[in-house]
């Protein structure tokens, strides 16, 4: 098993004033040779977006763009058409293939927005863009890793042109889980939302970051009450 350690004090950091954003790996002015990815997992953005205040429309393309927002509501528009409100609790998904252009905003004008960006390396370039978006169940299952992405269309949450799967769990003190890779190929990319976690000895608390590879499954035990994200990607770009 190799692993690496990002501890949340050790993020990249841009605080544009109506923008406070933490980097895990390599974005705009945060550069560090040593965090551009972990596999193909490019970007994961911890944004916290001022009432009111947003992203202009921008453009991208060839990248799987996945967006979670922690608490608030953003309010999005894009080049395909597209005009939705994605909130708490939601999981929103574009392929951005041969290039679109979008824009997102904190739709309240009387409380911050926490969001996380992700993006994923696709497997298939110049796809044609594509745009979806879910809501979980209000009340989600505890003590269990919920799936919320995969490659696969037919699948529990959304999918992006990618052998990855992303799971989201809510787990009590006390509680033991294992997480079984899919493609024992991948690697797996644990994010803690909130509390502390032992991940395979390791303790991880609120925004750390650790990556796991040349594993086949890995052991977790919530030392406290504690919300974490699981990203098994590719490793191999």
């Amino acid at each position: 098993m190799k692993t690496v350690l990002h501890k949340a004090d050790t993020r990249g950091h841009a605080n544009h004033g109506w923008l406070d954003a933490h980097h895990s790996f390599s974005f705009a002015n945060y550069y560090d040779p040593e965090r551009m990815n972990f596999g193909v997992l490019r970007v994961l953005n911890d944004d916290r977006i001022a009432a009111g205040m947003g992203f202009g429309k921008h453009p991208h393309d060839n990248m799987e763009i996945i967006t979670i927002p922690l608490e608030g509501d953003l309010e999005h528009q894009d080049s395909m058409g597209n005009t939705a409100v994605i909130r708490a609790g939601d999981v929103q998904v574009m392929s951005a293939g041969t290039g679109i252009f979008h824009s997102e905003y904190n739709k309240n004008k009387d409380k911050e927005l926490k969001l996380l960006q992700i993006w994923v390396m696709p497997n298939k370039t110049n796809v044609e863009p594509r745009y979806d978006q879910i809501t979980l169940p209000s009340k989600v299952e505890k003590n269990k890793f919920i799936q919320v992405l995969s490659p696969n269309a037919e699948d529990e949450g959304v999918w992006i042109h990618q052998n990855a799967w992303f799971h989201l769990g809510e787990l009590e003190q006390g509680t033991k889980l294992t997480y079984d890779l899919k493609d024992q190929s991948n690697g797996l990319y644990v994010f803690v939302l909130q509390g502390e976690v032992q991940v395979a000895n390791q303790t991880l608390s609120k925004r750390d970051g650790y990556g796991l590879w040349e594993v086949e499954k890995v052991d977790f035990e919530a030392t406290s009450e504690s919300r974490v994200l699981l990203l098994e990607v590719p490793m191999a770009l």
